[in-house]
């Protein structure tokens, strides 16, 4: 005699019927549920401890409650449809997420891109023809291309060299410890910090750390941030390579090791020397991980804002783009060209992008 299954199931005459309810209700019942309890956690008047205790406890509940009954329909379906819509089940809400909050704003800030600074009277390309000819906005885009250029160059190099001298030292766990450490800080937090180390004061005594040492060995202390432009971002670029290269090392380091022994034992025993090998052998064989980091960094050089706003708030001549589009957009409540110079920063991030997924389904990530 056949046990008794967990879940009765319907005859097959109803069987369409059933699925086709269940498929609504439970989603739909889902959206409800969920939604009134966001409505009541924005107008909570509990105390804002306890609000956000249970919205932590709902946050994680709820996704599960949801996932666990989208997959109890699922299970409901023949095995054919199943394999079908099972992945849907676990993509499908990450995909809708990604959509509700990335995909939407993009395509109204496209929008808005079109509009004047009030969003009231259609300009059509207007805005992004002043884009071009600001002065403000080609220093910028100089100082973008600055970042690109210098910033990816040292956080890559640097972070190369050093992944193949700590991998040959006896102190690698403490070396890498050491470089990798500016990683666990923010930009803001990095940007405070170095802001100390600029600093300069026109009387004799100077706290800034810098201007210390040089005033130290006889030099002459330096307002290093205020300097002759555009050369003064070089040195809020040097923070983006004490954070960055700690995040090239390792990623580096990982490749490397990854190298076979075999190979550099044969190269060896053939007479190559170590600067032959690492040319001609280790940058052949990590160069889709070359390629990888140098477009993260890339990335990370164009959308740069937080050690700009902190150092310098954009001033003596070291606006980008990001610094500039929030000053239109928050400052001077210029919808119109705000929007437009964000979608000249997506232009810009995209085409890295591509590259970045050409190199990882071209690696068998997709």
């Amino acid at each position: 005699m056949e046990p008794a299954t967990a879940t009765a199931k319907p005859p097959k005459t109803g069987r369409f019927l059933w699925l086709l309810l269940i498929s609504i209700i439970v989603p739909v019942f889902n959206v409800g549920v969920h939604g009134l309890i966001f409505w009541f956690f924005r107008d909570s008047p509990l105390h804002p401890v306890v609000n956000a205790l249970l919205a932590v406890i709902w946050g994680a509940a709820g996704v599960y409650s949801i996932y666990w009954s989208l997959n109890w329909v699922v299970e409901q379906y023949p095995d054919a449809w199943k394999r079908r819509l099972l992945p849907f089940v676990y993509v499908g809400p990450a995909v809708l997420l990604l959509g509700w909050l990335l995909v939407l704003p993009t395509v109204r800030t496209l929008y808005l891109s079109f509009f004047d600074a009030t969003s009231s009277r259609f300009v059509g390309l207007a805005n992004f023809g002043a884009v071009f000819t600001d002065r403000l906005l080609a220093t910028a885009l100089r100082n973008n291309l600055l970042w690109v250029f210098f910033g990816t160059i040292l956080c890559v190099s640097l972070g190369l060299l050093i992944a193949i001298l700590a991998d040959r030292s006896s102190f690698e766990r403490l070396a890498k410890t050491i470089i990798f450490m500016p990683m666990a800080i923010s930009f803001v937090a990095a940007g405070v910090i170095w802001k100390f180390i600029y600093y300069y004061t026109p009387e004799e005594q100077q706290i800034g750390l810098l201007n210390a040492i040089v005033k130290a060995f006889g030099g002459e202390p330096q307002a290093w941030l205020t300097m002759v432009q555009p050369w003064n971002n070089l040195f809020l670029i040097v923070i983006l390579v004490w954070m960055q290269t700690g995040f090239a090392m390792v990623i580096f380091s990982a490749a490397i090791k990854s190298v076979p022994d075999d190979i550099l034992e044969a190269a060896r025993v053939d007479g190559a020397g170590e600067i032959r090998i690492f040319f001609q052998i280790m940058i052949p064989y990590i160069s889709g991980t070359l390629l990888s980091v140098t477009t993260t960094i890339i990335v990370f050089t164009l959308k740069i804002f937080d050690v700009v706003m902190v150092m310098t708030g954009g001033q003596y001549g070291t606006e980008v783009v990001a610094t500039q589009f929030y000053r239109q957009l928050f400052m001077y409540q210029n919808t119109g060209y705000g929007s437009t110079l964000a979608i000249v920063l997506l232009i810009a991030v995209m085409p890295v992008i591509w590259i970045n997924l050409r190199q990882f389904r071209r690696e068998g990530g997709f």
